[in-house]
């Protein structure tokens, strides 16, 4: 059989375009040789935002939320500048709905039973305020801890607010009373001439008097308190709810790591002092003072029983505590004054501003704190006074019903968290119980958006205690509330029987502004004189 020599196989001829060179790598291989930095760059991001995406909508099942998400940020822009009608609107929207922000995933209770169900959750969640707030009030903070060594803290943290020891600090708040009604009067009359100015920033700084004075006694400077009178904006700045999740030099969370820094230095010093105060036998005058004598006791106590001494059972203490360093002792004061600090000056803003629109009010707390004090205005403070003091009280429980200082209290979930059979919150979000809405409950409060304090005393306010949510519930309630609300009715009843103010009412003044708490959009302008 003859052969054609002539013939070579296509495959074998290095000259010959054959299609059989495509087959070599296959599909990806062309991909592959397709690809170049910018493609997979974008070939990435779309990847992300999918998960992204993937990851919101799973978290968000079947309760209400934005049908999407921005993208890695959701709506970090419009909460830079939160609205107090967005929140309205939020809570409005359903007992429970979400919102992602950056990689947290945030679930909101707006009911009142909603709410109460995460307070009284202890296994599943716990505070948590921000991210960055482990950073600033350290995440050993016993705010943060749970169990055991919450409980460790706690019990000695109770007998710091009874009756008598309340009573403990009142000269020391009466003291700054005393200095900052006589400042109202100077910024008023001598620096602005009677002109009306804006008095939010002043009650910051009262409150921040008040509140170390009572927690450290004088153990800090005149000129450290106004210290951090001045900085704890940027705390606050930094606490706030959406922000950056982590600390960058120059930011908000930055300036709050730095002013958080130098709060808890102040603290750690005056807890030395305290701790060499109360060794020699000094008298109680503080928080701080009365905290390291329990601790000092309960010392005293374990060493006679190691050492074998005999010891009556009534000197041993009522609870034994251990040692705590200085800066355990900071720490704990500092959560003290975050408490405090934004929310007494958004109630104090707003109790003078709704007196001095309400004067027929004003009249009524003034005639009962002269009463009380058989007309003596210059009585000083004592708890029987305070306790004697049912109309100023009202005012006071109706100013926090109202404008609650504090609208939401943020907590994480430890674990999954089944807040009602239908859905589940995802371990590590966010989970908000809100108590704006169980104080306007309608059904509870008739008129809610009316300021009416006698719904405290011949209504049916008080009854509501499931509604009342202002200092929280369940494990982790405010343990100052008590002291809280004599500290604003001492306040206000001085205020009545030694000052007059009148309020420059704008257009904004019934507006809120959200700063961590509640304040009149327009800071509250006031001009005030010496009441005769």
């Amino acid at each position: 059989m003859a052969v054609n020599g002539s013939f070579t196989s296509p495959v074998a001829n290095a000259n010959y375009p054959g299609k059989l060179q495509a087959a070599d790598g296959g599909l990806f291989t062309q991909l592959y040789n397709g690809l170049n930095g910018y493609s997979l760059a974008i070939t990435i991001f779309l990847v992300l935002v999918a998960y992204d995406q993937f990851k919101y909508l799973w978290n968000k099942g079947s309760i209400v939320g934005p049908a999407w998400k921005m993208p890695f940020i959701g709506p970090f822009l419009s909460s830079v500048n939160p609205k107090m009608d967005e929140y309205k609107a939020k809570w409005a929207s359903g007992d429970l709905s979400c919102v992602s922000v950056f990689h947290k995933f945030v679930v909101i209770a707006s009911s009142r039973d909603m709410a109460r169900k995460v307070f009284n959750s202890p296994a599943f969640v716990k505070p948590c305020v921000v991210d960055v707030a482990y950073k600033l009030l350290r995440p050993v903070n016993w705010v943060f801890l749970d169990g055991r060594a919450h409980v460790d803290y706690r019990k000695g943290l109770n007998g710091l607010f009874t009756r008598q020891a309340l009573e403990t600090y009142l000269p020391g708040q009466e003291e700054v009373y005393d200095k900052y009604f006589a400042k109202f009067l100077d910024i008023s009359q001598n620096q602005n001439d009677g002109r009306p100015v804006p008095f939010m920033p002043v009650f910051r700084e009262l409150m921040c008097a008040v509140s170390c004075r009572t927690f450290v006694g004088h153990y800090m400077s005149d000129a450290a308190v106004k210290k951090i009178a001045d900085d704890f904006y940027k705390i606050t700045a930094a606490l706030e709810l959406v922000n950056f999740p982590f600390i960058i030099p120059f930011t908000r969370t930055w300036y709050g790591k730095k002013a958080a820094d130098m709060v808890l230095n102040e603290f750690s010093i005056c807890a030395a002092k305290s701790k060499a105060r109360m060794a020699a036998g000094g008298d109680t005058t503080c928080i701080m003072d009365g905290w390291i004598k329990s601790m000092l006791d309960s010392e005293k106590y374990r060493q006679k029983v190691a050492k074998g001494i005999p010891v009556d059972d009534t000197e041993k203490p009522t609870m034994l505590l251990r040692m705590f360093s200085d800066f355990e002792i900071a720490m704990t004061v500092f959560t003290f004054l975050f408490a405090s600090q934004d929310a007494t000056s958004s109630a104090s803003t707003w109790l003078f501003q709704l007196m001095a629109d309400r004067p027929e009010i004003l009249d009524r707390v003034r005639e009962e704190n002269l009463a009380v004090r058989n007309g003596d205005k210059c009585q000083r403070f004592s708890m029987d006074i305070l306790e004697n003091m049912p109309y100023t009280r009202a005012v006071v429980k109706e100013t926090l019903r109202y404008r609650p200082p504090v609208i939401m209290v943020p907590y994480i979930a430890k674990k999954n968290f089944p807040v009602t059979d239908t859905y589940t919150a995802p371990k590590g979000s966010m989970v908000i119980p809100s108590v704006w809405p169980a104080l306007h409950d309608p059904e509870v409060y008739p008129q809610p958006d009316y300021f009416d304090p006698e719904r405290w005393i011949s209504g049916d306010a008080e009854k509501a205690v499931k509604n009342w949510l202002v200092f929280g519930t369940g494990p982790h309630y405010c343990l100052g509330q008590t002291y809280a609300q004599l500290n604003l009715m001492a306040m206000i009843g001085k205020a009545s029987m030694h000052l007059d103010w009148k309020h420059h009412v704008t257009p904004l003044s019934e507006d809120i502004k959200v700063f961590a708490t509640i304040f009149p959009m327009d800071d509250c302008p006031l001009v005030y004189s010496k009441r005769e």
